[in-house]
């Protein structure tokens, strides 16, 4: 008998083995190539006739002591104690409870407790309370902004121990286990790299003393990452305050459009219920990474970037950027309440005479209203809600030249150490740096729906055939 060709995504093993060791060196990357000491990108890298190794490592936050520079015991130690409060929020703050999905195997759901909106408001209170009292220079701001590259060090290093220890840890799943434990349908391959990277287990958890049980997927996902995002946002608005001695709209526009999507997330944290991080794929490096290294550390780009080139936009580019943001927030809105109002409210006005395709299952596909336009104009949403992270950064690039040295124009900022900062030259090559996110997740957001083609292919068979014919785009009508 034939046996069925094993399934991988992401590319496989090799995918697995580029992204397990090639995204730590990435983030790196991203950093020193756009910093606040010669450049973004730095002089060297606009001239590679004149690059050397020694030239480049003078332009960038190259520690003193090489790569065991890259760590430092104070930094890991302080997201030690970052990492311990968020656990203990979570369990003495008030929580909603409430099951998820059932699960594949058992047909039982496991139980969920989430609190995340206030932790979260609870430690920005504390940082507002410290910014009150001290201003800029509050510890918290110049902790991170100043041990920026050992915060990401010891994230990375986090990510690495806790995919190794849930990974070793999936092994004493059972078939059956009434502790409600069960490995991920892709990710149990026997292919050590890729169910590494992938994830084995579901929904590892773990019992924690004094703190109790954790569900490691669901906290990762909404908790020390988001918050930690908006947290080095802020310190890169603090930063630029000591830098220049004024806060530019530009980074206030940034912050403030991604305070709103952390705290949004956070405050309908129930809502990852129903997401595939939870209820397809494994906890492994994949997740673990992205959750407390990708997110915080990627997406605080734009900020970083501003803090040393502050962007001047003006009520009208403000209000450009807002009318992009509100529109991107409605189409996710709208589509994902519609779609949500057909599942649970059939008979609601708004969608009662909406078409749709009753499946063999009992379910139905709605192929009207927004659902009729594209299989998932969510996505589009969801991107065009990415733009204006990026967008303030306006054509990105910049070079800071020794104090002292007589320029003039428009685009030069003067630090309070005397250095300039001017764009002659590096005028568009930073957009590799502070775009980057948004092409990314374009990119994250077309591989999703490949995935969840794939999964309702499996599900729904030739009603899902049926359907693709009857709403033949993909995520934007007439385009893709």
């Amino acid at each position: 008998m034939a046996t069925l060709k094993q399934q991988y995504e992401f590319g496989g093993p090799i995918g697995a083995i580029g992204i397990v060791f090639g995204l730590p060196i990435l983030m790196n990357v991203l950093f020193l190539g756009c910093n606040d000491i010669s450049g973004c990108p730095p002089p060297s890298l606009l001239d590679p006739r004149t690059l050397t190794w020694d030239k480049l490592k003078s332009e960038i936050p190259w520690p003193e002591d090489g790569i065991w520079g890259f760590c430092s015991w104070k930094a890991t130690g302080w997201l030690a104690a970052y990492y311990l409060l968020s656990l203990i929020l979570y369990r003495v703050l008030p929580a909603n409870e409430v099951y998820g999905t059932k699960l594949r195997e058992s047909g039982r759901p496991l139980k969920y407790r989430f609190n995340a909106f206030h932790a979260t408001m609870v430690q920005f209170t504390g940082c507002a309370v410290g910014t009150y009292l001290h201003g800029a220079d509050f510890v918290v701001w110049t902790f991170i902004s100043e041990n920026y590259l050992q915060l990401l060090a010891a994230n990375i290093i986090l990510a690495y121990a806790i995919s190794i220890y849930v990974y070793i840890s999936s092994f004493s799943v059972k078939h059956g286990n009434a502790d409600l434990r069960e490995l991920a349908k892709g990710g149990h391959t026997g292919n050590l790299i890729y169910d590494f990277f992938i994830g084995r287990e579901l929904n590892p958890r773990i019992i924690l003393p004094l703190i109790g049980e954790i569900d490691i997927k669901a906290w990762l996902e909404m908790r020390p990452g988001l918050t930690g995002w908006a947290l080095l946002d802020f310190a890169f608005i603090a930063k630029q305050y000591r830098t220049y001695g004024y806060v530019s709209d530009s980074i206030i526009v940034v912050a403030l459009v991604q305070s709103y999507y952390v705290l949004e997330g956070q405050y309908a944290e129930a809502g990852l219920l129903g997401m595939m991080d939870i209820t397809t794929d494994g906890l492994g490096f994949m997740l673990s990474f992205g959750d407390i290294v990708w997110v915080p550390f990627l997406y605080s780009t734009q900020c970083r970037y501003l803090s040393t080139y502050p962007v001047h936009l003006g009520w009208p580019a403000v209000a450009v950027i807002g009318a992009v943001f509100s529109t991107g927030l409605y189409i996710f809105r709208a589509t994902n309440s519609q779609k949500n109002l057909f599942r649970t409210n059939p008979s609601h006005p708004a969608v009662v005479n909406m078409p749709y395709i009753q499946t063999k299952r009992g379910t139905r596909l709605l192929t009207g209203g927004w659902w009729g336009r594209a299989r998932h104009m969510n996505y589009f949403g969801d991107w065009v809600q990415s733009l204006p992270f990026c967008l303030p950064t306006g054509i990105a690039g910049y070079l800071i030249l020794p104090a002292g040295t007589a320029l003039t124009g428009v685009g030069l900022s003067k630090m309070l150490d005397g250095r300039e900062v001017v764009q002659d030259g590096a005028a568009g090559w930073g957009m590799l740096f502070t775009y980057f996110y948004s092409a990314w997740f374009g990119f994250l957001l077309i591989h999703r729906e490949r995935r969840d083609d794939a999964a309702c292919t499996e599900k729904y068979g030739d009603d899902w055939e049926t359907y693709k014919k009857t709403v033949r785009w993909r995520i934007i009508p007439k385009v893709y």
